[in-house]
């Protein structure tokens, strides 16, 4: 899994396809009514195209609201527990700074670490060849 910015940039691209998929959902499977006297729904039977507009019945409808509402704010609350868990909300840029100064000596430090490893490391292969080498067979 990637570090959080990642994180919180697929949570974000995923909340904006639930968002069109939720418009889509909406403006496809709508019941076609009348909002006021002047409006008028047209007849979809005698047009050959394909129909834009394919209703659910109301229960189903709602059903389905309900569901893609309960996605987007549970998108929505994994997005905002993310950005509660970034790092460096609640310090300072000079907490931050030296943060990443002692992060920086731990690092020299290990390095120093790997450094003297690798050379008792060259030191055993070296011995281990010495001893390889003074084996004779009988």
């Amino acid at each position: 899994m990637g570090d959080r910015l990642t994180q919180l940039q697929d949570a974000v691209d995923q909340l904006a396809q639930q968002f069109v998929a939720t418009l889509h959902f909406t403006h496809s499977r709508h019941d076609l009514e009348t909002l006021s006297p002047g409006d008028k729904v047209r007849d979809l039977k005698q047009e050959p195209q394909q129909r834009e507009v394919d209703p659910l019945p109301a229960d189903e409808f709602q059903a389905g609201l309900r569901e893609l509402s309960r996605d987007l704010i549970l998108k929505e609350q994994q997005i905002e527990y993310l950005i509660s868990s970034l790092p460096g909300l609640d310090n300072s840029e000079k907490d931050q700074e030296k943060n990443i100064k002692d992060l920086e000596e731990d690092l020299k430090a290990a390095e120093a670490q790997r450094q003297e490893a690798l050379k008792e490391r060259d030191e055993i292969l070296a011995q281990l060849d010495d001893v390889i080498r003074s084996v004779r067979r009988p």
